[in-house]
């Protein structure tokens, strides 16, 4: 590779080449991540397996993904960016190479929480190096970055669809091939992790910087709560509502396109606003489109709003909470860690409320976690921590070589 193609404009952490293998990356884990539940079929017919059984498959892959963010923040300052991710991409192409050929479940699972680890790895390393890696535009990458994600998971279904879930092996096997590849792609990232831009102390020291910590995890795993919620309960929710099932799953793909789609078009806003102006709109609009579920007839279409407003959060609040804590290094693990076990726990939580009333009360609760992510988002952006009025993030002319 020639330094031309690996050359880095001065104080970015990506060269144009890493930046785009970066997002091929994201597509790979949002891929793996959506290919389970397709599979399922398939490895029940395969392993002999009950519906629960067969989902501790993802479960494993989450889990995996919690301690992957953990160990590798842990000895991130050890290894470099490009050894973080190398690892990780080796892990995650063992761990779906382990799915496609395991000849036993025990094996499988094993697998699964193998390949976890390379997922958290990935998600942290890139989503960590991505807020801070490309100066001003970083929030920008990021949304980018996590759109990617989306593509992803979008194809990894149509994947599963194409061959069969019977023929799950090979989805799996094109994942680690993939994976490997990536191994051959971490040139061109910095060695050192640019300093994030210094925020004034908060008056209340130490003790308000964990209280902004909690009310970052509380934000993350609020959003994250509701992201997981309207994917795993909307379809259920429409076909009580009178909707088709053909109807109920149509809504629910373009649930997830809304939020791809929402990414890319935050961008350009993110070079005009700051973080907490964008992540401010979006919660009070996402809580205004679940209130909108409550009307029957509109429901399909105020989840799509939901899937476009809920789009931002993550990749935007990243580049906050670098600046609101620009000493706490294990803040973005943590938060990231955090964020994955409310992906985890809301869906069997949301489930046993709707025990408690009715499938009709989904959009209640869902609309509930979202004023509280509302509160949580305005309650950061007086703590001391935004940007000071009037700036926004394009008062600092981009540098003009190449990111």
């Amino acid at each position: 590779m020639t330094a031309t193609v690996t050359a880095r404009a001065p104080g970015r952490l990506f060269s144009r080449p890493a930046a785009a293998a970066s997002c091929v990356a994201f597509v790979l884990i949002g891929m793996l991540q959506a290919v389970y539940g397709p599979a399922v079929p398939g490895l029940r017919e395969e392993f002999g397996l009950s519906p629960s059984a067969a989902g501790l498959g993802l479960s494993l892959h989450f889990t995996g993904g919690v301690a992957g963010v953990l160990a590798f923040n842990a000895i991130h300052s050890r290894i470099s960016n490009s050894a973080l991710l190398g690892w990780s991409y080796a892990l995650m192409a063992l761990g779906a190479l382990g799915v496609a050929l395991a000849p036993a479940w025990p094996v499988v699972l094993m697998a699964a929480f193998v390949c976890g680890l390379g997922f958290g790895g990935v998600d942290y390393g890139l989503n960590q190096l991505f807020a801070v890696g490309f100066g001003n535009r970083s929030t920008a990458m990021l949304n980018v970055l996590n759109a990617h994600f989306g593509i992803g998971a979008v194809l990894g279904p149509a994947v599963i669809a194409a061959v069969g879930p019977e023929n799950y092996p090979y989805a799996f096997g094109a994942c680690a091939v993939l994976a490997a590849a990536l191994m051959l792609c971490t040139r061109g990232i910095g060695t050192q992790e640019p300093a994030p831009a210094s925020a004034p102390a908060p008056a209340s020291g130490p003790r308000l910087l964990s209280r902004v910590l909690v009310g970052f995890l509380a934000l993350y795993i609020l959003n994250v709560a509701v992201e997981a919620g309207v994917g795993g309960w909307e379809p259920t929710h429409l076909e009580t509502v009178g909707f088709s099932a053909a109807v109920a799953a149509s809504a629910t793909s373009v649930y997830w396109l809304m939020m791809t789609a929402g990414r890319f078009l935050v961008v350009p806003l993110t070079l005009r606003y700051a973080p907490e102006r964008i992540l401010t709109v979006c919660a009070a609009g996402m809580t205004a489109c679940l209130l909108l579920a409550l009307v029957p007839g509109a429901a399909p279409y105020a989840y799509a709003g939901v899937g476009l407003f809920i789009a931002p959060v993550f990749p935007t609040g990243l580049p906050w909470l670098n600046r609101a804590l620009p000493h706490a290094r294990r803040a973005g693990a943590v938060v990231i860690a955090a964020s994955m076990i409310g992906g985890v726990a809301a869906p069997p939580l949301l489930g046993k409320g709707i025990e408690l009333s009715d499938i009709h009360a989904v959009p209640v609760l869902l609309t509930i976690l979202s004023a509280a992510s509302l509160a949580a988002t305005v309650w950061l952006a007086r703590q001391g921590v935004s940007r000071p009025a009037g700036r926004a993030p394009r008062e600092d002319p981009p540098p003009s070589a190449p990111a």
